[in-house]
């Protein structure tokens, strides 16, 4: 990668976070103090990330921060909340399959890409389509020799052991009952914003 950029997790606080999977984060910078910014990009997860759509303070700083930035993505569910603090407002945007359809009750259009790049916003599908977005920005950033040797290093390759997604349950709605679960515990103590985004 180009020696101009550097990558920095950001958080509310510079200590160890518990994730929704049994792996801590540890930000290196806050909002306030990053240094100059290029792109940020919001990852997703389950019932946490979907809690977070209803932190007011955590969206302002998104908004902030999408203001100073040249591009703002997201992986995953990373979208919703991206949609919620009105970052996807009119814009084409994908997320994870589950959660993808959501995104027009926040006045997103949703599309079912890997990935969508739409003005300076570029979301991901689920966690194997934001290496293909990430592989994107590499190419925009640094070129496409950059991409290319990360996508070797990194053996980038794939070829999943069941062939391509059967997408005939995700399509008849079949999942759409663990979504709405997730939604209800994660946003229990926000009722207007569940009513939002449940049926």
């Amino acid at each position: 990668m180009s020696p101009r950029y550097r990558t920095v997790v950001v958080g509310e606080r510079v200590e160890p976070m518990d994730s929704d999977v049994p792996l801590r984060l540890v930000p290196s910078h806050t909002f306030e103090d990053m240094p100059d910014p290029y792109a940020l990009i919001v990852p997703g997860g389950a019932v946490p990330t979907l809690a977070a759509m209803a932190d007011e303070s955590l969206l302002q700083k998104l908004r902030d921060a999408a203001a100073r930035f040249q591009a703002v993505g997201s992986v995953c569910t990373g979208s919703m909340l991206l949609a919620a603090a009105g970052l996807l407002d009119g814009r084409e945007a994908t997320s994870h399959w589950m959660y993808r359809d959501l995104l027009a009750r926040f006045g997103a259009t949703p599309v079912a890409r890997r990935w969508v790049e739409d003005g300076p916003v570029i979301t991901a599908a689920g966690v194997s389509a934001g290496v293909d977005m990430a592989l994107h920005l590499v190419d925009r950033l640094a070129g496409r020799e950059a991409a290319r040797m990360i996508q070797l290093f990194i053996e980038y390759d794939p070829e999943p052991p069941f062939g391509p997604i059967d997408w005939t349950p995700a399509a008849a709605g079949a999942y759409a009952p663990v979504t709405q679960q997730f939604l209800r515990t994660a946003l229990a103590d926000h009722p207007t914003l569940l009513a939002r985004l449940t049926d």
